[in-house]
This record gives structure tokens, C-alpha cells and sequence, in this order.
């Protein structure tokens, strides 16, 4: 098995979101559809097939097959039910960190991110739900489909794979903290996300670090499906 230096975990994580980011921002400054929505289009033919590609080579040079082998290097078997049961303590756990944290980093970050945002077209911004709304319902309609599908399945499943499978297994220092560096790196690299990291990082550590402890990466897919399933129901209230 072919092992990851720090250089090489630095590459591989930022170099998609990277060219995602550019591309965002590039398409986005001439965008006729939600911006959201052309976020997760890109994130659908960028970053998810350039992270499956890393993983998708790796198990070829290793197995001598294009398979997602190389994600589950040294995981074990789990009952579902206790996959789940584990998912959804964890869940609670992020549920209260939304509800204490996430708002007082908001309100830390609230006049850069305003900044920010004032340098860029409005659709840049999700929460602003006004803007959303003036494009017609089936647009509407598609918007929340799309975030959903990508959102809740194409997204989180493709950055478990990546990050808690195949870059934790293959980091060449393994230790009781590599989890959490990975958790850490992973909060960086969403940037366009970029002022949630204490909250993503404390909400997403602890399930990292689960999961490594169990050699079970489904424990952070559920996790994280059911976080960005909770998020994608927010923004289909707000709009809809």
C-alpha cells in the first residue's frame, strides 16, 4: 500500500477544491441560475470525479483494478444498527454545537463575511433567500432537488470515501490524532464555506475520530448525510 506524506495529503485534499473554488467564482460572476445550484453542478463534475479519481487510481496501483478498494483499507465490519445508533448520537451532539457555536461564529465573522460579500454578485450569498426567490418555482423546484441529491448522497458519501477512507488509512504517521488533523484539513478545504470552520471542525472531529477508533467509515457517511439532510431541509423551508 502507497503511503501519503504531508505534502502529498496537502495536494491531494486542497488541489480539487481549489480548481472547484476558481471555477465557482469565475462561472459564478456570469451565473443565470442559482448560485447554489451551479455550486453543486460543478461540485458534481469537478470535485467529487477529481476525489474519486485519487481514490479510484490509488486501488489500481495497489489491487491492480479500478475499485474503490483503497477507501476501505483496515476498516471492519459494524451492525448497522449500531452504525446508526452511533450516527445519531453524534448528530445530537452537532445539533447542539449549531445551536450554541455556529451562531456565535456567525457573529464573529459577520462583518468580514459582509465584506466579503459585498465584493461579489448577490447570488454568492445562500442565505439571501429574497434573491433566491425571485427566480421562477421550477427553478426553485430544481434548486432544492439538486442540492438535495448532491448534498445528502453525491457530496458527503464522495468526501467520506476521500478523506476518513482513503486518505486517514493511507497517511504514512498514523496516530490517535490523525483524525483529527484529517477533520481539520477537511474544515479548511470548504472554501466556500470559509467562516464555519470552529463548528465544522468541532462538530466533525468527534465522529472522525469515531469512526477511526471503530474502523468504520459508515459511521461518519450516516453522520454526515444526516447533517447535510438537516441543512438541505432548512434551505427548502427558507424558500419554498
Amino acid at each position: 500500500m502507497e503511503k501519503i506524506d504531508a505534502k502529498g495529503l496537502i495536494l491531494r485534499i486542497f488541489a480539487p477544491t481549489i480548481v472547484l473554488s476558481l471555477s465557482y467564482l469565475l462561472l459564478g460572476q456570469f451565473c443565470n441560475i442559482p448560485h447554489i445550484l451551479l455550486f453543486c453542478i460543478l461540485g458534481t463534475v469537478i470535485l467529487a470525479p477529481m476525489e474519486l479519481a485519487v481514490i479510484l487510481s490509488a486501488s489500481k496501483r495497489e489491487n491492480g483494478v479500478y475499485s474503490l478498494k483503497s477507501a476501505f483499507v483496515g476498516q471492519e465490519k459494524l451492525p448497522l444498527w449500531k452504525i446508526l445508533i452511533i450516527a445519531f448520537i453524534l448528530f445530537g451532539i452537532a445539533g447542539l454545537l449549531s445551536a450554541f457555536v455556529a451562531p456565535l461564529e456567525n457573529r464573529i465573522f459577520a462583518e468580514i463575511r459582509a465584506a466579503l460579500l459585498s465584493h461579489l454578485p448577490t447570488g454568492f450569498d445562500w442565505t439571501n433567500y429574497e434573491y433566491l426567490r425571485s427566480f421562477s418555482k421550477p427553478i426553485l423546484i430544481l434548486t432544492c432537488i439538486y442540492y438535495g441529491i448532491f448534498n445528502v448522497l453525491i457530496g458527503p458519501v464522495t468526501e467520506e470515501l476521500f478523506f476518513r477512507g482513503y486518505l486517514t488509512s493511507h497517511y504514512k504517521k498514523q496516530s490517535p490524532f490523525l483524525p483529527i488533523l484529517i477533520a481539520i484539513l477537511f474544515s479548511l478545504y470548504h472554501f466556500w464555506l470559509p467562516f464555519n470552520n470552529v463548528f465544522r471542525i468541532l462538530a466533525f472531529a468527534p465522529a472522525a475520530y469515531v469512526a477511526y477508533k471503530k474502523k468504520n467509515l459508515y459511521i461518519n457517511v450516516f453522520f454526515h448525510c444526516l447533517c447535510n439532510l438537516f441543512s438541505v431541509i432548512s434551505f427548502v423551508t427558507a424558500i419554498l
